[in-house]
């Protein structure tokens, strides 16, 4: 596990410039900030992306991951700079609760050969429905159990690398087993640390936007918009002093004196999260030395951004 190296450990922050995430208005994360949703059954991940975008009257409003009408499940909806984050997301791993049907009923012992082979380093064609291009690909499935069984029906949990099609392994079961296997439900329980416990469902952020522009009540969205600092929880971190934030949300370079601390296992070419002492996400940059050589210095360019995410009016500048 790594450990962080502070660098200046007297640093301090001005509580009257720029704000902890926590504290954001509702404003303020629906320039940022993201909304974790239960999509359920029948429209695209699309609609629903365009349903809560016309209720909040945003220009844009992004989703993580998209699912299938016919699935339900953890679906990440971003909204402003958020959607900048978008590949951070895609990436995760994700588990899903799937029941496949085949057309007689298969043997306990050949069920169990046919998940042990569809389980590791896999093919995974997506399917011709699916918004991508068909091209031979791998996904690495990490678990693939029976959660229960009837006579032509199965219940399995998959736990599986971001961007596996299910409705293809259900495609390679029915080539396996020499029938055919159809994909009836699936469920997404989670996408990389967020779980179904973490969302809401999508009636609720209509009433929530209802409470906040009708009534002025703005308790319940404030609960459902997350800022965009949630998303990137658990990212390896560096923390720089205020006077080195405005000069990376202008685009400048990341200079050894604005260095508060660092991860201890940093390493040349790595790209790393970059937040202000409040915790506010300032930029992605791309380090050009490791954390030991950058403890031994004392001045020059450390890391250049390489995506910003704050504005660049947040903290004023100071050259």
């Amino acid at each position: 596990m790594s450990g962080i190296i502070v660098l200046d450990s007297e640093a301090e922050t001005d509580d009257a410039i720029g704000t902890y995430p926590d504290q954001r208005t509702i404003e303020q994360r629906l320039e940022s900030g993201f909304f974790l949703l239960d999509k359920g059954a029948g429209p695209t991940s699309h609609q629903v992306a365009a349903w809560v975008r016309d209720m909040l009257e945003l220009p844009r409003l992004g989703h993580g991951g998209t699912l299938d009408p016919f699935a339900t499940g953890v679906l990440p909806l971003m909204a402003g700079k958020a959607m900048r984050l978008t590949k951070q997301i895609l990436e995760h791993n994700k588990t899903y609760i799937a029941v496949f049907q085949f057309k007689s009923e298969v043997q306990q012992e050949t069920l169990d050969e046919v998940m042990q082979q569809l389980t590791g380093r896999i093919y995974n064609v997506p399917p011709e429905i699916s918004a991508v291009r068909v091209q031979v690909r791998t996904r690495k499935i990490h678990d693939f159990s029976l959660l229960d069984q009837s006579s032509k029906h199965i219940v399995a949990r998959i736990r599986c690398e971001a961007g596996t099609y299910i409705r293809t392994m259900a495609r390679d079961m029915g080539l396996l087993l020499d029938q055919p296997v159809e994909l009836k439900e699936l469920r997404r329980e989670d996408s990389g640390s967020f779980t179904l416990d973490d969302c809401v469902e999508l009636h609720e952020i209509a009433d929530a936007i209802w409470l906040w522009k009708e009534c002025n009540e703005g308790e319940a969205l404030e609960r459902m918009l997350h800022p965009t600092e949630k998303l990137l929880a658990g990212l390896p971190r560096i923390v720089v002093k205020d006077s080195a934030v405005a000069a990376l949300a202008h685009g400048a370079p990341l200079l050894r004196p604005g260095l508060v601390s660092i991860p201890d296992d940093l390493s040349t070419g790595q790209n790393v999260l970059v937040t202000s002492i409040k915790g506010e996400a300032v930029c992605f940059v791309k380090i050009n030395t490791d954390s030991e050589n950058i403890a031994k210095l004392e001045r020059g360019e450390i890391a250049r951004p390489s995506a910003v995410l704050m504005n660049d009016d947040v903290y004023p500048r100071r050259w």
